[in-house]
């Protein structure tokens, strides 16, 4: 069975990004849990005013999934992401037994992103730039990953990026 994306879920994780970077600017990243044709929840990047790494809008929508389906197995769900997920967030849609991923921007998108705004050689944060269907791609069964679904759109939200960075 072939998945066929469809851009009101992605149109969800792009607001929710919005909304995110209103409330604290810097990383306009959402992210929108699905099973069927139901939202189960959304959230955005929280780790602007957040103490735990582990806050991306990717892990907060699946707890908030998790919490809301009350199992941490969020079987035949599929995770919407403006951005090709980190291996931390693939990862956790194979522990957590998802059906698929569906991003817009890809890690070759984020990662031309951050090559000009940060400095090699004095930049003591660490990036890992690695693809979700490296990660996810030896989870039995199979999951599927769409990328570069609605790339345009999400690439628009790393412009809010900028912004805040001239603040």
């Amino acid at each position: 069975m072939k998945y066929k994306p469809k851009n009101k879920f992605m149109k969800l994780a792009i607001e929710e990004a919005r909304r995110g970077n209103k409330e604290f600017g810097k990383y306009p990243m959402g992210a929108v849990i699905v099973k069927g044709d139901k939202v189960i929840a959304k959230s955005y990047n929280g780790l602007p005013n957040n103490d735990d790494p582990t806050a991306h809008a990717e892990i907060l929508a699946m707890k908030k999934a998790a919490k809301k389906l009350k199992t941490r197995y969020l079987d035949d769900c599929v995770l919407y992401t403006t951005n090709e997920p980190c291996a931390m967030c693939s990862g956790e849609t194979v522990w957590a037994n998802m059906k698929g991923i569906v991003f817009g921007a890809s890690v070759e998108d984020l990662e031309n992103f951050w090559k000009k705004r940060r400095n090699e050689k004095t930049s003591t944060r660490r990036f890992i730039f690695v693809k979700a269907k490296e990660v996810v791609g030896e989870a039995k069964p199979k999951m599927f990953v769409i990328g570069k679904f609605m790339r345009k759109e999400c690439l628009e939200l790393m412009k809010l990026y900028d912004k805040d960075l001239k603040r």
